[in-house]
């Protein structure tokens, strides 16, 4: 089901080429105003607090995260969403999801409606898909309720789609989300389910006042944009009408240590319309703050790293009766995956690593049990005591999938097939297995040694070779926290692949950590076996 325009022709163009036309001068003349001005804007007009308004104009500033447009006719306010829709142009090849909440004109709603048979919302520009698999993930959220019909004739939404489409292509999906009576504590919970990386963005449609004189309005929307900017989270919709999911957006950037910038404030009496009865438009980017909380959103695998790094943490914490942290969302700990988590002591000294080759459970499941398994069920060492907490060092491994080779006659053009430094490696024969992690490309560089090593490993000689071995490859992407004891704490590290950051630390020392192999069958029954994979 696709749903088609409701206010083309009405609030935008309803000819593709006039539409085309229309949002590009918008644009075009936002760009111009960034490229003359960098970082000036006028103070809001009317404020009551005396509040310095960040300056947020020039498309150089750091990637917003969210953005707050208006919903008006593009006569009255296009400009104005123009200016903030300019500063995502530089980001548009990293975006690929945009989270819309606009509040509901027509259909009244408890919580907030996403779309049930909707596939993709249409305009003149073409068609936007609707992103259902991110919607399933809201499904344990009791405040999101499937439901097309406050969709159908909503305006709030439609209107920002035609100036995405313009900014980003047709490379995003669009999570579509009719806001009514809502908490700001319940669309922050829904804005944290779907927050993820750089791929994704939140667009709030709202208006400020409604139908006041000229002066007065000023003197309202300026007071509403003081506290936005404060970020204060009790907004009513008399102050913006889509105060509602604008509440649950300021508490969101809140939680996540975003800074308000406003992008541009004015009212319809400076547009197109008359004075004596006006409505308030502003746009507002809201972007991380300079250090350790940008470098993580702006990167998706340093805060999926982030994510799993601290849920490996809790997992050993909860078994030493250790108070957990608070744990960040991330849309790619509900898939499949399969991790490492390596712990090393205080003098660098390997203290347990277990892991998976294949991916049996989601990576927020993974990731927990294999810390738990390190830490406390490694054959080769003693459980983690609590004394050891403040020396213990955390390290997470994702992999890529296990890339089976073509059988090879000799181990020589085997290796053909193999780069060091890069790759992981599996070798298989019969019920023999071994892997390491590309990892111990830094500790045994020369080919032919790293596979008399693995053959070693596996309990074959260093010199064995046959026709049916059988050898897999994979990738590993490496997160390295540092102290358990300060794991969230600090700035987290570069998401780096594995050879790359092996490179750069030294040897490990011989007792290598242990990896688990789950469900491999052989003779009817399934079997596991630990062995060092570096």
């Amino acid at each position: 089901m696709i749903r088609p325009p409701a206010v083309a022709g009405t609030f935008y163009p309803a000819q593709a080429q006039a539409l085309r036309d229309e949002v590009g001068r918008h644009l075009a003349a936002a760009r111009a105003l960034a490229d003359r001005v960098d970082g000036v804007d006028p103070a809001v007009p009317g404020s009551s607090s005396g509040a310095r308004v960040p300056a947020a104009l020039s498309t150089r500033a750091a990637r917003p995260k969210i953005i707050a447009v208006p919903h008006a006719g593009y006569v009255y306010s296009g400009a104005t969403a123009a200016r903030a829709y300019a500063l995502l142009e530089p980001w548009a090849q990293h975006i690929r999801r945009v989270v819309l909440l606009g509040p509901v004109h027509r259909v009244a709603v408890r919580g907030l409606a996403a779309p049930r048979a909707m596939q993709a919302f249409r305009t003149p520009l073409g068609d936007v898909r609707v992103d259902h698999e991110a919607l399933t993930a809201l499904g344990s959220l009791p405040q999101v309720l499937r439901d097309d019909r406050p969709h159908a004739p909503e305006y709030s939404l439609e209107v920002q789609l035609p100036f995405l489409q313009s900014v980003l292509g047709d490379g995003f999906a669009l999570v579509p989300l009719a806001v009514g009576d809502a908490t700001a504590a319940e669309v922050a919970a829904v804005m944290q389910a779907l927050w993820g990386g750089d791929e994704t963005v939140f667009v709030v449609s709202t208006d400020l006042s409604h139908f006041h004189a000229y002066d007065e309005a000023r003197r309202i929307d300026g007071d509403t944009v003081a506290r936005i900017l404060a970020l204060e989270d009790a907004l009513d919709p008399r102050q913006a009408c889509g105060a509602r999911g604008l509440n649950g957006a300021l508490r969101a950037a809140r939680q996540h240590g975003l800074l308000p910038d406003l992008v541009h404030l004015c009212n319809s009496g400076d547009t197109a319309g008359p004075r004596d009865r006006v409505v308030g438009y502003a746009s507002v980017a809201f972007r991380p703050a300079p250090g350790a909380a940008a470098d993580v959103h702006d990167d998706p695998e340093a805060a999926l790293g982030q994510a799993l790094l601290l849920r490996a943490r809790n997992a050993i914490a909860a078994r030493l009766g250790l108070p957990p942290l608070a744990e960040p969302a991330h849309p790619h700990l509900q898939t499949r995956g399969a991790t490492f988590v390596t712990l090393n002591d205080a003098q660098h000294r390997l203290r347990g690593c277990i892991g998976r080759l294949e991916a049996v459970d989601t990576l927020e499941a993974d990731v927990r049990h294999n810390a738990a398994q390190a830490a406390f069920a490694d054959p080769r060492f003693r459980p983690v005591q609590v004394d050891e907490w403040a020396g213990l060092r955390l390290e997470v491994s994702v992999l890529t999938p296990a890339e089976p080779l073509p059988p090879a006659p000799t181990q020589a053009q085997a290796l053909q097939a193999i780069e060091p430094g890069t790759h992981g490696v599996i070798l298989q024969w019969g019920r023999h297995r071994a892997t390491f992690l590309p990892q111990v490309w830094a500790q045994i560089p020369a080919p032919s040694a790293f596979m008399a090593a693995l053959k070693r490993k596996a309990g074959l000689g260093e010199d064995f070779w046959a026709p049916d071995v059988r050898l897999s490859r994979y990738r590993v992407t490496q997160h390295d926290g540092g102290l358990l004891s300060t794991v969230g704490q600090s700035r987290p590290g570069e998401a780096r692949p594995a050879a790359a950051a092996a490179t750069a630390t030294p040897a490990a020392p011989a007792r290598a950590p242990g990896l688990t192999f789950p469900g491999v069958l052989s003779g009817g029954f399934a079997f596991q076996t630990a062995v060092p994979p570096r």
